[in-house]
């Protein structure tokens, strides 16, 4: 079981609230006011936290400030990033733009629609409450162009989900409360929940959902499928099973090495190795080798056992997410050992791209 460490996870902040934060800071110098050394933003559940700022400038018609993100002790890929906010006057109205670093949406299926900047509903409804509280005391129009700019983060998005998402030439502004939870589950199911989004908005009828990047290689390969159609579903079998449920596509495919899909076959929804175990005793019985009982590995039962046991485990895992889809939901099941060569399969192949 993962150990749990000895001190409490740090919190970190969204880049919807350093972008909140440096859009703050940005209409104070655009206003007249000096560059602050911080501010102050109100998140969406009340509470008001404080953001150092590292950059201001400033020129004719605009002016911009940055915020560093501290996403605590979360392992997000834009810790320590710079999260900066341009402001200029619009021809009327809040706009938001995309700058350097920030993608576009260019997929339906998404809470933005297509054309916009990847910067997502709760960030911008927080800029635009921080632009006209201001606005509002000082006594300035709030027609406002917001330019949000991540410097390398085009490169940063390649280590996310966007490029599949159909969000392209950088990252997204993120966030529904401001905070980020350390290790928290929640964001990389919402990001497998967006995923079916954009495949569903893109009709398509297959999709695939594998435990990590050698089944995914494998089974995208097997059918030939689009980046769009494979679901980073990792260790979340339930959280993709669930969703698919309530919005189903025609076909799903399942795919993962033997260990995590032995504790699927035996009823895990989380396969994660410090929520979930292999129960040996069961694989034993069920399999009719007693000595599957002393061991210690899911493969190290398989080379004992060898073709019968991963037909086993692929019919099973069938039958098991078999039960969570409605009955009109195709689905099959692909099992692969370490070097990614298939070793089971179960159900009626998909009809692929």
């Amino acid at each position: 079981m993962a150990r749990k460490p000895d001190t409490p996870l740090r919190r970190g902040w969204t880049t919807g609230a350093c972008a909140t934060a440096a859009t703050r800071a940005a209409l104070s110098v655009f206003w007249g006011a000096p560059c602050p050394k911080s501010v102050r933003i109100t998140l969406p559940k009340g509470e008001e936290p404080e953001f150092a700022i590292a950059h201001c400038a400033e020129g004719e018609g605009w002016a911009e400030a940055g915020v560093i993100k501290d996403a605590g002790d979360d392992p997000d890929v834009t810790h320590g990033a710079m999260i900066i906010a341009r402001v200029a006057r619009s021809e009327g109205g809040v706009v938001f733009r995309a700058g350097e670093g920030v993608g576009m949406v260019t997929m339906p299926g998404l809470p933005i629609p297509p054309g916009e900047p990847a910067i997502n509903p709760v960030p911008r409804e927080m800029m635009q409450a921080t632009l006209t509280d201001m606005a509002e005391r000082l006594g300035e129009r709030a027609d406002i162009e917001i330019t949000i700019s991540v410097p390398g983060g085009a490169a940063l998005a390649q280590q996310t989900w966007n490029p599949r998402l159909g969000i392209k030439g950088g990252l997204s502004i993120l966030g529904t409360t401001g905070i980020v939870r350390p290790f928290s589950c929640a964001a990389w199911i919402a990001s497998i929940h967006r995923g079916i989004d954009v495949a569903r908005g893109a009709g398509l009828r297959h999709v695939a959902g594998c435990t990590g990047a050698t089944s995914e290689a494998v089974v995208q390969q097997l059918y030939d499928l689009p980046d769009h159609a494979m679901l980073d579903m990792g260790d979340f079998a339930g959280g993709l099973l669930k969703y698919l449920a309530k919005h189903p596509l025609p076909h799903v495919t399942i795919g993962g090495g033997i260990g995590k899909m032995v504790k699927l076959a035996q009823g895990a929804r989380d396969l994660h190795s410090g929520r979930s175990q292999v129960d040996f005793d069961a694989l034993a019985e069920v399999l009719g080798v007693p000595d599957l009982k002393y061991m210690n590995t899911a493969l190290q039962a398989y080379e004992e056992v060898g073709e019968s046991m991963s037909k086993w485990v692929a019919e099973a895992a069938l039958e098991k997410v078999r039960s969570m889809l409605p009955e009109d939901v195709g689905v099959d099941v692909v099992v692969i050992d370490r070097k990614g060569t298939v070793i089971a399969r179960a159900g009626a192949p998909g009809p692929g791209a």
